[in-house]
C-alpha cells in the first residue's frame, strides 16, 4: 500500500482525481447534491408549467414557433422532454401563470441557495464571512437571472441549427455538440463566479464550469439511451414511473457533477492534491501539505464570528506497534543466552 501512496503522490493525473474525488466525500458532497436535487425537482415542473403558459399568450398565432422553442428547451432534459413537449402536456391560462409562478420561485430561489451553500462548502468559506440571509436571495437572483440566460443561449442556438440544415449537415453535428458545449461552459463559469463568495475570478470557475459542460454533455446522451432503451414499448403505468425515477436519477447525477465541478476549482486553486491514500479511513498516516491545508480550512470554516480565532496545530500519528516476525514451519527456534 505504500508503494501505491507514493506512485500517487508523485504522479498528479492519479493523484488530482483522487484529491478531487477525497475532497467531495470530506464536504459529504453527496448530501448538496441531495438538496440541489431537491429544489431542482421543485422547480422544474412550475418552471416548465409557467414557461409554456407563457409561450401560449405570446404566441398563440404561431403555434409552430412555440413548438419549436419547446423542443429546443427541452432537448437539454432528454429524460421528460418528449413527455412535456406534448400538446396535451401543458396548457397556458391564467391560473397555471399564477401557480408556475408561485411555485417556480420557490424552488428556483431554493436551488441558488442550496448552489450558494455547497460552493461556501466547497470554498470552506467561514460561517460569518457569508452572506447574509437578504443579500444571499438578493444574489439568487441574479444567479437565476445568469442560468436563464445561459438557456436561452442554448435555445437559440439549438433552434438556429436545427432550421439551418443547409449549414449542420450531419457529418458536422459535431460542431454544433462543440459550439454548445463552449456556451454552456461559459454560463456555468459565470455561474460558479457569482455563485462564490470572497476573492474569486473568472479563471477560477473556468476549469470546473468547462468540465461540467463536458459531463452534462454526456448526462445528455446517457438520458436519451436511457429513453431509447428503458422507456420505448412500456405500459402507461411503466412510463410514468420510468419518467419520475427518470428525471430524479438524471438530476442527481447533473448535482453530483456540478458539485464535483466546484470541487476540481478548489483543488485546483488551493493545490489541494495530492493527498494520503489513506486519510479518509485511519489516523496512522503521514499526511501530505495538502491534507494539512484542507483539514485547516475545515476547521476555519466553522468560525461564527469575526472576533473568534481559529487555530489548528498538529500532532505527529504515533508509530504503528511492531510486530515480531513469525518463525516459518519447520524453523527451529533459536534460544539465547538471556545477558549476564
Amino acid at each position: 500500500m505504500d508503494r501505491v501512496d507514493h506512485f500517487q503522490r508523485k504522479h498528479p493525473v492519479i493523484g488530482f482525481p483522487l484529491a478531487v474525488v477525497y475532497k467531495f466525500f470530506d464536504d459529504q458532497g453527496n448530501y448538496l447534491a441531495a438538496m440541489l436535487t431537491y429544489y431542482a425537482f421543485v422547480a422544474i415542473f412550475p418552471l416548465m408549467l409557467l414557461g409554456t403558459s407563457i409561450l401560449g399568450f405570446v404566441l398563440g398565432a404561431k403555434p409552430e414557433w412555440q413548438a419549436e422553442i419547446l423542443d429546443s428547451a427541452l432537448a437539454q432534459f432528454p429524460i421528460i422532454g418528449d413527455q412535456l413537449g406534448r400538446p396535451e402536456g401543458l396548457r397556458g391560462s391564467a391560473a397555471g401563470v399564477a401557480f408556475g409562478t408561485l411555485a417556480a420561485l420557490y424552488g428556483a430561489l431554493g436551488l441558488a441557495q442550496s448552489l450558494q451553500n455547497a460552493m461556501h462548502v466547497a470554498w470552506s468559506v467561514p460561517r460569518n464571512a457569508r452572506p447574509n440571509p437578504f443579500y444571499s436571495r438578493l444574489k439568487s437572483l441574479i444567479l437565476l437571472t445568469t442560468a436563464g440566460a445561459a438557456l436561452l443561449g442554448v435555445t437559440v442556438l439549438s433552434t438556429v441549427a436545427s432550421t439551418t440544415t443547409t449549414f449542420f449537415e450531419q457529418g458536422e453535428r459535431w460542431l454544433l455538440q462543440l459550439v454548445t458545449v463552449l456556451v454552456v461552459g461559459v454560463g456555468l463559469t459565470v455561474l460558479f463566479r457569482f455563485a462564490a463568495t470572497g476573492q474569486h475570478s473568472f479563471r477560477r470557475a473556468a476549469p470546473g464550469g468547462f468540465s461540467l459542460a463536458v459531463m452534462f454533455q454526456l448526462l445528455q446522451l446517457g438520458g436519451a439511451l436511457y429513453v431509447a432503451k428503458v422507456l420505448v414499448g412500456t405500459t402507461a403505468m411503466t412510463k410514468t414511473f420510468g419518467l419520475v425515477l427518470g428525471l430524479v436519477g438524471f438530476l442527481f447525477i447533473g448535482a453530483v457533477m456540478a458539485v464535483l465541478a466546484m470541487e476540481i476549482n478548489v483543488v485546483i486553486a488551493r493545490q489541494l492534491y495530492p493527498r494520503a491514500l489513506l486519510t479518509p479511513f485511519t489516523d496512522a498516516v503521514s499526511l501530505t501539505e495538502a491534507d494539512r491545508r484542507a483539514y485547516a480550512s475545515y476547521a476555519r470554516m466553522q468560525r461564527h464570528k469575526g472576533f473568534e480565532r481559529v487555530s489548528v496545530s498538529w500532532d505527529e500519528p504515533e508509530p504503528a506497534p511492531e510486530v515480531e516476525p513469525t518463525r516459518a514451519q519447520g524453523e527451529p527456534e533459536r534460544l539465547t543466552d538471556p545477558a549476564p
